[in-house]
């Protein structure tokens, strides 16, 4: 049994948020919350909210729009969250459907029909619920027998869910895994907090994961994957059904995401770098042999240093394509769009590499060749 990726999927919701409206909203709202509280203002008791700006976001994250399920919501003053109607039990989760959506892209690219499918995992850093699975919501919707379940590893779930798909191929478990990595990030996002208010946005992606015996000839070859995890406390999200939100109505800014920037950037960069150096190393690979590098779409300027580090040289836009200006952060899916919007150029035998990074910390790789 050889794993190889048969096909992607992508979703993206309809609405977009450029990086001029949402500072436009987000300045209202610190003029709002600064005339609320100019008594504890002026007596030094709270520090007043500063303005945002596109000249800081955009260089401080490459990030110019991203897609959002709801933009009413995260742009208004009042709200400054996206505003989801919540659904019966009956009703399919907006999660699952948005993950059906990209999965039946990858099923048709791929010729595959869902009863062919042997396997479900759900990769993503925010599900909206603990139980019952995502994943089996989502194998009921698209008609899949077999088994489902859910993974967590923040940014790398993605990554992590290729190699989890792979190596049950390899086993013989399954024959066809499809691995959908759906994500609402705008529902944990803190669209009040200056550093981050323009980080994320919301997409759901979709990889086949197939044994090469039935897979279309247009697949890639899965050359090898690394995964590696290092506990921090850097980028943490503490909502959960043992830490519920502040009962007083105030919010708890802890239950949403929080990071320290600087410190992710000069832990993160090496880490990753390196595990990618070792693993092309393990493979009998030179850099110069990776075409092209899909990589985690968080931060222009780590990737920019990441890629340099490893092709030693700055990647040109051709070597590591970026999304993250229209996207922005979408977690679990970011490589995966890129590799799916940057891939069919490929000719057979061209390798490039798959690699996610993120809350964990995390970091997942996994280098591909371009079968033919």
């Amino acid at each position: 049994m050889k794993p190889v990726i048969s096909a992607t999927g992508l979703w993206t919701p309809p609405e977009s948020v450029t990086n001029a409206e949402l500072v436009e909203s987000f300045n209202a709202w610190a003029d709002r919350w600064n005339a609320e509280h100019e008594a504890d203002i002026a007596a030094g008791l709270v520090e007043a909210k500063t303005h945002s700006s596109v000249e800081f976001i955009e260089k401080a994250s490459g990030i110019k729009s991203r897609y959002v399920v709801d933009k009413s919501g995260v742009t208004d003053p009042a709200l400054m969250r996206p505003v989801i109607p919540e659904r019966s039990n009956e009703e399919i989760s907006i999660l699952a459907e948005i993950a059906v959506k990209a999965a039946r892209q990858a099923l048709e690219r791929a010729g595959r029909d869902p009863k062919d499918v042997d396997a479900v995992i759900c990769a993503a850093s925010n599900m909206q619920r603990a139980y019952p699975a995502m994943a089996i919501e989502v194998q009921e919707a698209l008609g899949i027998e077999g088994f489902s379940f859910d993974m967590n590893v923040a940014c790398s779930s993605a990554t992590f869910g290729i190699q989890t798909a792979a190596d049950f191929v390899r086993a013989g478990h399954a024959k066809s895994v499809l691995m959908v990595n759906p994500e609402i990030t705008s529902g944990h996002l803190n669209w009040t907090d200056r550093d981050s208010h323009f980080i994320f946005g919301d997409v759901a992606t979709a990889v086949l994961v197939e044994d090469e015996s039935i897979a279309p000839k247009d697949h890639w070859k899965i050359l090898g994957t690394q995964l590696k995890t290092k506990f921090s406390n850097n980028i943490r999200n503490n909502f959960g059904f043992l830490n519920r939100a502040d009962p007083s109505g105030e919010g708890a800014p802890d239950k949403l995401f929080v990071q320290e920037g600087r410190k992710v950037f000069k832990e993160v960069v090496p880490m990753v770098s390196e595990m990618i150096i070792t693993e092309l190393d393990r493979l009998s690979l030179k850099p110069e042999q990776l075409r092209r590098l899909w990589l985690h779409q968080a931060n222009a300027n780590m990737n920019r240093l990441i890629s340099s580090k490893v092709l030693g040289h700055e990647a040109s836009d051709d070597e590591s394509p970026t999304v993250l200006d229209e996207y922005a952060n979408t977690s679990s899916a970011g490589s995966i769009i890129a590799f799916h919007k940057h891939s069919a150029d490929f000719k057979p035998g061209e390798r490039g590499l798959i690699c996610s990074f993120g809350a964990g910390y995390s970091v997942g790789a996994v280098f591909v060749e371009k079968a033919g």
